[in-house]
């Protein structure tokens, strides 16, 4: 099993490593300056169903098969996933890697800042074209939850809901970047902004990681991550996995589908 997180320094050892494939997941692939070898992870255009009416739906398994052999991404491949802005979507294709069933994913603590303030080699080659991979996805539908088991969650408490959003979008006193509709949060849900597990673009140390999460007086439940459109859930339930083994879960739709189903509306 590879570990969950790598450094810079790691990688720059292991960049030429055979079964090594490079994603950047940045919403816009930066073509002036990148880590050599990385291919662009489009999640918005490329790896989500872009008929759903929710930004970022979790794609088919038959799509995210096909755009995966498309990278060159193999069965056996070490994948390395980084963004621009540190750590913000890069843990999103970490966990949807986990729930089509690679295993062998690892996210760049610090992602490209973090690469060129150690002053490691960029270049303006990006996006360089790799042979048609041999990935297979194997979909873990647990790993996915739908408007309607939250919603029947919402009785049965058979899981513990967290909220990923700032504190003022869940509380209700800050807007929504999505204008449309309301600020405020799922009943019964916690609020833990993904800023509280990071430090200067980097996941803070599991001690501080475990302090933070036994701050929040867990129940022994497995739990659901939510935020605005399923990209921000990822980063603190990718916070928890670093230090636990329990149950773990997003709920893909998060804020953008709860408010337009339950018409809360501006």
């Amino acid at each position: 099993m590879v570990d969950q997180v790598v450094s810079v320094q790691w990688l720059k050892i292991h960049l030429n490593d055979d079964n090594i494939v490079l994603l950047d997941a940045s919403a816009h692939f930066n073509t002036t300056s990148n880590i050599r070898g990385a291919q662009h992870f489009d999640i918005k255009n490329t790896f989500s169903d872009t008929k759903s009416s929710f930004p970022n739906t979790f794609p088919q398994p038959a799509q995210f098969e096909k755009e995966c052999q498309t990278l060159g991404i193999d069965s056996d491949s070490h994948i390395i996933v980084y963004d621009d802005k540190g750590i913000f979507t890069s843990p999103r294709v970490w966990w949807m890697f986990k729930t089509m069933g690679h295993h062998n994913v690892s996210v760049l603590d610090g992602g490209l800042p973090e690469w060129i303030a150690n002053n490691f080699p960029v270049t303006t080659i990006v996006n360089v074209k790799r042979s048609p991979g041999n990935f297979k996805a194997h979909l873990d539908e647990s790993a996915i939850k739908s408007y309607a088991q939250v919603v029947q969650n919402i009785t049965t408490s058979n899981c513990q809901l967290i909220d990923a959003r700032s504190s003022g979008r869940f509380n209700g006193t800050d807007s929504e970047p999505r204008t449309h509709i309301q600020s405020g949060h799922i009943k019964n849900s916690l609020n833990l902004p993904y800023t509280e597990v990071l430090d200067n673009g980097k996941f803070k140390s599991k001690e501080e990681l475990k302090l933070t999460f036994d701050n929040l007086n867990l129940a022994d439940t497995p739990i659901i991550f939510s935020c605005g459109s399923g990209i921000t859930a990822c980063i603190i339930l990718f916070a928890l996995a670093l230090i636990s083994d329990r149950e773990l879960s997003v709920y893909d739709g998060s804020w953008t589908e709860w408010a337009e189903k339950q018409e809360l509306f501006v």
